[in-house]
């Protein structure tokens, strides 16, 4: 059965916006209103919010149906794009002055959703979707590593880590995650008395720079290849860079 993500996408744009939170709300006020039946929101209302509502319905009736109808309109046409904010919100520092400027629909939509959580459900939704073609391509493309004795747990851990944050396009979490992976499977595959003296010399901190520097030292002692040392400084290289000052080159050599 083939997957059609498109199709998928469609789908789920269709159903977020049909179920917008907020525009069954702001629909029904509208027509309460117009139709004269407002008061049946004291009940339903705090009183305060209903106080405030009914004192601008009577200083304009007509605009005031007109302005909840056109929010009803704004939830359902502007969801999709308030579920990607919603969800920005939480991944980069916000202003004083963009909190100010969120549009009145917005603002209630939001407090409308703050148990459901439909603007963030569907901002990963649309997210993950679009992720899954180029994730597919980067998985394809990938080999998988066959070893000759069993690894540590940490480094299975680090490489599952490190090959997710690929596939998803998190490169410079992957190249920080590699060099995790390097540090791990070179600690456990160093000769006892190198392992030894690497503790000894480095006070049990050593860095993957100064694990490599041994290695490359002591490249006979370790069974490694002897191409082994450039490929792992690539590694190590790109992971400074990851954190240090990344560039849209950084996976350049783990590509």
């Amino acid at each position: 059965m083939a997957i059609e993500i498109s199709r998928l996408e469609a789908e789920l744009l269709e159903m977020s916006a049909n179920d917008a939170p907020g525009r069954e709300f702001c629909e029904a006020i509208s027509e309460l209103a117009r139709t004269g039946r407002i008061e049946q929101l004291r009940d339903v209302l705090p009183s305060v919010v209903f106080d405030e509502l009914l004192s601008k319905y009577q200083q304009a009736p007509d605009t005031f149906v007109a302005d909840w109808k056109q929010m009803a309109h704004d939830m359902r046409q502007g969801f999709i794009e308030h579920a990607r904010k919603r969800l920005t919100s939480l991944t980069r520092m916000q202003s004083t002055g963009d909190v100010a400027s969120t549009p009145a629909w917005q603002a209630i939509q939001r407090a409308l959703d703050a148990q459901q959580n439909q603007l963030l459900r569907a901002a990963f939704a649309i997210e993950l979707l679009q992720l899954i073609e180029p994730a597919v391509a980067r998985a394809a493309d990938l080999r998988e590593c066959v070893v000759a004795a069993p690894t540590s747990e940490e480094a299975d851990r680090y490489l599952d880590e490190a090959t997710r944050c690929y596939f998803f396009g998190l490169f410079t979490a992957c190249a920080v995650m590699c060099r995790s992976v390097l540090e791990e499977a070179i600690k456990q595959k160093l000769p006892t008395s190198l392992a030894r003296l690497v503790r000894t010399r480095y006070r049990s901190a050593a860095t993957l720079g100064n694990l490599l520097h041994e290695v490359n030292n002591n490249l006979h002692l370790t069974g490694f290849d002897a191409g082994f040392p450039r490929l792992a400084n690539q590694v190590n290289d790109a992971g400074k860079r990851a954190v240090h000052g990344f560039n849209g080159a950084v996976m350049g050599p783990l590509a």
